[in-house]
């Protein structure tokens, strides 16, 4: 990092204020540290023991739904909570296991035997992190802005239906059937046609979890108990019942034992079959991360009225997925409920998230062995009832009428999750996205000006007669390669404008951006398209920084008459005026013969 370099003529009191400041930018928890008040640490400390208390069950499910044992959710919910809320750009923002990033794993490791799952899932993680963090390096962080937010609406409305099917086997007591690599809808009718029947002391139980959980909530509401832990209640009640009726022995399917120890370091399996088929689920998820934890940093930050660096929250999701695989953690990203939770109890810092790792890890020790007793039904209907508030559905109908595109991309993108993978939607919606994006970028506006009897220059309104010796045309747009459709229809249309009697043809580009090589070429033709008009000669404009960006012609159709080849401080940023002035002097020395251009430069260039 540049900034953490020692320069020459500093003394040291400056270089330790250099490392110190980027210090503070690179670990914002550090930062908070410096304005760090008890009454900080207390709210803190209260949130994250509250979103400790959700965090318990929610990871336990999201392993399950991954497809590996419950206690990988904890971790995950120990060292990724941790480590991504010390990097955090958002103070609010808590990391871990997801209910989305859960269903995108099951996806990828459903057609890996199931005795290698548990490795593919953490080598998932490592190359997750490791894709996120280069993606940081390239400073491409800001580039998740231009990828439509219906991709997100319509990836998690198939990712709450995907979680609600496959749930089902669990609610019912059915048994997984189909093969590993048959898509998920052939997986799911097997199982539900060929699993058996339902197991109704399983049924009882799950839907027994369903009304405590939707009973919980009501009594939150009607009482004003916010806060209140109903998922981590139902599930100890759940858990005392199932111990008190023996439920297990009576064909209930259970959690199992989980051990009352923390995660241990681990070097994740590189040398395996699986790498470079998991690489490109590895790109979706991690897009899908960034895009799921930005999207929250940015809804929090409205009402915290907090700054988002993007580029360190990206930051922060690839370290925390990339420590997290050395200790045998599952990829996630930014929880929606478990950060709504935190916002909600009153944290002030970075600082809960890391409260709620140890509060967690403290639980795993306390009560790890009592767990063995939890149903997965119980565990079932939970997850039934977080993916009915996992889809914002004032949004989806909003996005679906908000016009025929966003529509389509929630549509296809929900469906592509469903009907083929969800890793799979994930990259329809980014190409969806681009399809949007680079056709209105790649827009040019084209407008004709005339010269007024006054002197003036404006806009020529429709039905105003066009004065046939002097043409002036404006573009607006980013002058790059997705312009070149458009510019070549302008361009022609600028061609046949020109006839017999024009003596001046003026090119606006005050208000063209960006341009590139396509673009300049296609300029540079449309020049030497222009009949009578030889190579012209002139200046060249380079943009700050030095790279040339767009050429100014201005000659007459005679080769010995030209304007000054330099250009002097007098003659940088040509206003209206000047455009006029120096068009009525080509105007008139060049009578005799048709044919003068001038290309009026955006104030950004400089002219050499």
């Amino acid at each position: 990092m540049p900034a953490l370099q020692n320069h020459p003529g500093m003394t040291p009191r400056a270089n330790t204020g250099v490392a110190l400041s980027a210090l503070y930018r690179y670990i914002p928890a550090l930062d908070s540290l410096r304005s760090y008040r008890f009454s900080h640490f207390r709210a803190d400390f209260i949130a994250g023991l509250t979103v400790a208390t959700v965090a318990v069950p929610q990871a336990m499910a999201y392993a399950l739904v991954a497809g590996v044992p419950a206690e990988f959710g904890l971790y995950t919910a120990i060292v990724m909570t941790a480590v991504g809320a010390i990097f955090d750009s958002s103070r609010q923002l808590i990391n871990g296991p997801t209910n989305a990033i859960s269903i995108a794993v099951l996806s990828a490791v459903a057609i890996i035997p199931p005795e290698d799952r548990l490795q593919a899932a953490i080598l998932l993680a490592f190359l997750v992190g490791l894709l996120q963090v280069g993606i940081t390096l390239a400073k491409l962080g800001d580039l998740t802005r231009y990828i439509s937010h219906s991709v997100i609406v319509g990836f998690t409305l198939g990712a709450s239906l995907l979680l609600v099917l496959d749930q089902l086997k669990n609610l019912l007591g059915l048994q997984s059937m189909g093969h590993v690599h048959d898509f998920f809808l052939a997986r799911f009718w097997a199982t539900m046609t060929q699993g058996g029947s339902p197991h109704w002391p399983t049924v009882e139980t799950g839907f027994g979890s369903i009304a405590l959980v939707v009973g919980l909530r009501w009594l939150k509401t009607r009482v004003g108990l916010k806060l209140l832990p109903d998922l981590l209640i139902t599930v100890a009640i759940m858990a005392a019942v199932s111990a008190l009726l023996g439920l297990e022995t009576q064909g209930v399917r259970v959690v199992g034992k989980i051990p009352a120890k923390l995660p241990s370091p681990a070097l994740p399996n590189l040398d395996t079959p699986y790498l470079r088929q998991l690489s490109s689920s590895a790109m979706a998820i991690a897009t899908l991360g960034l895009l799921e934890a930005i999207s929250m940093a940015k809804a929090i930050a409205a009402h915290t009225r907090q700054k988002i660096d993007f580029n360190q929250q990206c930051l922060s999701e690839g370290l925390a997925n990339l420590s997290g695989s050395f200790f045998r953690c599952i990829p996630g990203s930014g929880s929606l409920t478990r950060s709504f939770i935190n916002q909600q109890a009153g944290a002030v810092t970075q600082w809960s998230g890391v409260v709620s790792a140890f509060a967690v890890a403290t639980i795993v020790l306390a009560f790890a062995p009592y767990a063995k007793f939890i149903p997965q039904a119980s565990m079932a209907g939970i997850l039934m009832i977080s993916s009915w508030y996992m889809v914002d559905w004032k949004r989806l109908i909003y996005h679906v009428r908000a016009s025929r595109f966003d529509a389509v991309v929630v549509g296809v993108t929900a469906l592509a999750a469903i009907g083929i993978s969800i890793e799979f939607c994930v990259l329809v919606g980014v190409f969806m996205s681009c399809m949007l994006a680079v056709p209105r970028a790649g827009k040019m506006l084209f407008t004709e000006f005339i010269v007024c009897s006054d002197g003036i220059i404006r806009e020529r309104l429709g039905g105003e007669p066009p004065n046939p010796q002097i043409l002036i045309f404006g573009f607006e747009g980013e002058m790059f390669f997705g312009a070149a459709a458009a510019l070549e229809g302008h361009f022609e249309t600028i061609e046949s404008r020109i006839g017999p009697d024009t003596k001046v043809l003026v090119l606006r580009l005050k208000r063209v951006r960006n341009p590139d090589a396509v673009g300049m070429h296609l300029l540079d033709e449309h020049i030497h398209r222009i009949p009578g008009h030889p190579r012209p000669t002139g200046g060249r404009a380079i943009r700050p920084g030095g790279r040339p960006c767009a050429h100014r012609y201005c000659w007459p159709a005679s080769p010995q008459a030209h304007l000054p080849r330099a250009a002097g401080p007098s003659h940088q940023h040509p206003d209206g005026r000047a455009v006029r002035l120096r068009a009525h002097r080509c105007l008139h020395g060049a009578r005799q013969q048709p044919g003068a251009v001038l290309h009026d430069l955006t104030p950004a260039f400089h002219v050499l």
